[in-house]
């Protein structure tokens, strides 16, 4: 911990596009009282004069950590846009403090601003930060009717989600284009999807977004239909997706290991339950690798992470997972080498069709416990002028807790 007064040597200031006049009484003190003060160029343009050295953060931003530890000691001001901690960069920059060393002064958030502006409740809107993300993790958040307010990079950001929506089949969605809230440059427009948007957008912008159009809306509960994922017809299918994804029972924040992903369809529905969770999928197959890698990407988690190789050899030296699926490649050598290596409260779920594997889960499940279902399908189909049942394969899944 740093050796200083009781008082936080940094101040990590929400500052908005009006400068100094947004300002509390307590942040214009700790302004006029700052010995450095630290900020983007777009932020320092702001500054009336100051007796404080004015510094521009560099670019990309965490090349100017180290520049702002070396200051501990100081009364150091930094300038963020904004609520510091609402998709802003006091994140990153308490992460390197004690908890004494710093104080946040927010200023109102761009949604806030947003939201004023356009009359709509802050409760009910959608608030995504995609200033630094790929812009298709609006995909699951286009539900007809709904209200999204989101931060994009620049006006070529608009012009690219504006296309996103057109491809999704929302082009009829209304996009209130936000530039410089707060500020003397303020302006708000009013386009539709697919008509010709402005050439002229100006950083710093946001949109509000009325989502209208009859593009396909994602579902939003486990078991999505079947031609959400492009695939070559390895793919769990949905009504044994929603059961497994139903033993695998994610948590906001878990991570889940996919082996032998396919298609990629249950480690995407796991990273669709919560925007928090995390996923490494591997894969043996480059191409359903890539696939899997495009289907995440169509439907808004790119962060999941495909790893292209056989487990467990491509398992590697990552940390363990909070659970794990074998949808291919199972083998006794995988089982025993997730039973040694998997901590304790870590979830399996394994799923088996053929008798081969179906024997290897019935002695694992004898020997480790856990439960063991069989599943068995059967959908109405034709027969001649009549109808009769159509069995699928039968799964065998073994669920288990180490």
């Amino acid at each position: 911990m740093a050796d200083v007064d009781d008082a936080p040597w940094l101040t990590i200031l929400g500052w908005g596009e009006s400068g100094t006049e947004g300002l509390t009484a307590a942040s214009r003190s700790a302004l006029e009282g700052a010995e450095v003060v630290f900020g983007a160029r777009r932020h320092l343009r702001l500054l009336p004069p100051l007796a404080a050295e004015v510094r521009e953060w560099p670019v990309p931003f965490a090349d100017g950590i180290p520049q702002l530890l070396a200051e501990r000691g100081r009364r150091v001001v930094m300038l963020v846009s904004g609520d510091p901690f609402w998709f802003g960069a006091g994140t990153s920059l308490a992460r390197d403090l004690d908890e004494r060393e710093w104080r946040a002064l927010p200023s109102p958030s761009t949604f806030s601003l947003a939201a004023s502006r356009l009359g709509w409740p802050l409760q009910g809107c959608t608030c995504l930060g995609l200033h630094a993300k790929p812009l298709t993790r609006i995909r699951p958040y286009l539900q007809r009717e709904r209200r999204l307010l989101v931060l994009v990079k620049d006006g070529a950001a608009v012009i690219e989600l504006a296309g996103w929506l057109v491809r999704f089949g929302f082009g009829a969605s209304r996009l209130h284009v936000l530039e410089a809230l707060g500020g003397d440059g303020e302006r708000i427009r009013t386009v539709q999807a697919d008509t010709s948007l402005p050439d002229d957008i100006l950083h710093p912008v946001a949109v509000g977004l009325d989502v209208a159009g009859d593009g396909p809306v994602l579902p939003l509960t486990a078991g999505r239909a079947d031609d959400w994922f492009e695939h070559d017809g390895q793919i769990t299918k949905q009504t044994v997706r929603a059961m497994t994804l139903a033993a695998l029972a994610p948590t906001p924040g878990e991570r889940l290991w996919d082996i032998g992903t396919g298609s990629g369809s249950i480690v995407i529905e796991w990273l669709l339950a919560h925007p928090d969770n995390q996923a490494v999928a591997f894969e043996r197959a480059s191409e359903r690798a890539a696939r899997a890698e495009r289907n995440a990407r169509l439907l808004g988690v790119d962060w999941l992470e495909v790893v292209e190789g056989s487990a467990p050899e491509a398992l590697g030296d990552r940390s363990p997972p909070d659970a794990v699926f074998v949808g291919g490649g199972l083998s006794e050598t995988l089982l025993d080498t997730l039973w040694q290596r998997l901590p304790a409260g870590v979830r399996l779920v394994a799923n088996a069709v053929t008798l081969e594997s179906e024997a290897l889960l019935s002695h694992w499940h004898q020997q480790a416990g856990g439960e063991l279902l069989r599943l068995e399908l059967a959908t109405a189909a034709s027969i001649g002028s009549r109808r009769g049942w159509q069995a699928s394969y039968p799964i065998v899944q073994w669920r288990v807790t180490r």
